[in-house]
Formats: C-alpha cells, structure tokens, sequence
C-alpha cells in the first residue's frame, strides 16, 4: 500500500479503492477516503448508493472484495488472501452500532454490555462490570441495568448498543443508520449521546439520514452514489454549498420534502 497519510498517526481509518459486489451488483466501485483521529464523517446518501455496505467493510462485517483499510494499526490489503486471525485483529479496532441495536434478547442490560469484553477480549469479569457501570451512567440508563431489552424503549435500546460497543475500547466506532428504526420522539435521545461522544474525542463514522445531525457533529461528511463518494469535505461545504449537482439534488429533496 502506498501510505497517502504520510505515515501520520492522526489518521485513524484510510481506505484504498474499496470494492465490493453481491452478485453481479458491484456495490462499492473503487472507494477511498481518509478519517482523521478524534474526528466525526457522516456519510449520507440516497438508498441503494453504497453507504452502509462501506461502513460494514470497515469492520469486515462486508468483506471488500479489494482495496486496502488501516483502521488505527491494522491493515488489510483485500485483495490478497488473509487469515481468520488477521481479520479478527482488524475487526477488534472497531466498535458496530447497528440500526437494530442486535441486543441479545435473553440477556439483561448488564450482561450485553459485558458480553464482548469478558468472553471475547477476555478480560477481567469484575473490572468489565465496572466499567459497563460507567458506560451506563454515561448513557443515561444506570437505572436500567437489570432490566431486559423488551423492557426498555427504541431509545433506550439504542443506548444500550452504544454502550456495548464503547464497552470494547474500540479504536474506532461505526454507526449505521442509528435513529433510523425509531420513533420520531426517540431520536434526539440518542443523537445527544452520538454528539457527546464527538465532544469528547472519539474517533466515529456514522451513516446517517439526519442532515441536521451530520451538519452539527460532523467534521467531514461524504456524500455517495452508485457506489463512489461523489463529494466530500468540511459540513459546511457539502452541506451548505455543494459542487456537485447530484449532492444538491439530493439535499433539496431531504431538506424540502414535498
């Protein structure tokens, strides 16, 4: 791989000419693009154009069929053949939010949370609980620790996969779509803790339909289409004044729906 970053440890992900295809639908054509350490990329888009396929080959949960990612100090060229080892280590820089939240359904709060960190990581049972405390408490919900998923709201539930994945120590934390499975009222809760995590320097990439969110947590936002990142840079440019005219078409339908 050639090291576009200069060998700068500011970056935490870049992405070589990631392709990915299911079938004959070639998904991903040829992507790159570079995030920086401690900072939010919102990658929006139409339906169909790429987005959550991307965010899912940074964890491998899509395996690119080529192209390189370093995710903090693991790279994979995939273009070339790689242990189950290799991936599990590329996949452990990573924290995954999904847009279901995946909570295990027959265990309590507590247990999701640590679940990963003591039987995946391996680490020590007492001093994940403790920190899962935390996470909690971080996240509003030290109160629900012993309830069971449907028991809580879609809200509630989202938090509780965001603290699951923050539980890992991860490098970095990926977010797919996550308000999109909730009820309009439910949203803002999770949106504030997403920004909170912004302020406090975590490294994230999150897909997002929430133009308003991206524009205010985001320091660089993508924008994508038929498989490609048509655009990207600074919010207030792909945002506020895009080049490309497929980005304004887009907007203008998001922003001003009929």
């Amino acid at each position: 791989m050639t090291d576009t970053t200069g060998g700068g440890p500011e970056y935490r992900v870049v992405a070589e000419g990631v392709e990915k295809a299911f079938g004959d639908n070639k998904v991903l054509k040829g992507v790159s693009f570079t995030v920086e350490r401690g900072t939010a990329t919102a990658i929006i888009g139409p339906s169909g154009s790429g987005k959550t396929t991307l965010l899912r080959t940074l964890n491998a949960l899509d395996r690119p069929d080529a192209g390189v990612i370093r995710v903090d100090d693991v790279e994979i060229d995939f273009s070339a053949p790689t242990t189950k080892s290799e991936v599990r280590r590329f996949q452990s820089r990573s924290g995954f939010v999904f847009q279901g939240h995946n909570l295990f359904p027959h265990k309590t709060v507590l247990e999701n949370i640590i679940e990963g960190p003591v039987i995946v990581q391996k680490r020590p049972r007492d001093d994940v609980i403790a920190e899962a405390l935390a996470l909690l408490d971080q996240v509003g919900l030290a109160a629900k620790k012993d309830q069971y998923p449907y028991q809580l709201s879609g809200g509630q539930q989202q938090r509780v996969g965001i603290a699951r994945a923050l539980a890992l120590k991860p490098k970095l934390v990926l977010f797919d779509e996550p308000t999109s499975a909730l009820d309009p009222e439910l949203v803002g809760e999770v949106l504030s803790v997403i920004k909170d995590l912004a302020v406090e320097g975590w490294t994230l990439v999150i897909v997002t339909h929430e133009i308003q969110f991206a524009r205010q947590v985001s320091n660089q936002v993508l924008f994508t289409d038929g498989g490609v990142i048509l655009e990207q840079g600074r919010p207030e440019d792909v945002l506020g004044n895009p080049k490309e005219a497929r980005t304004r078409q887009f907007l203008e339908r998001v922003l001003n729906p009929l």
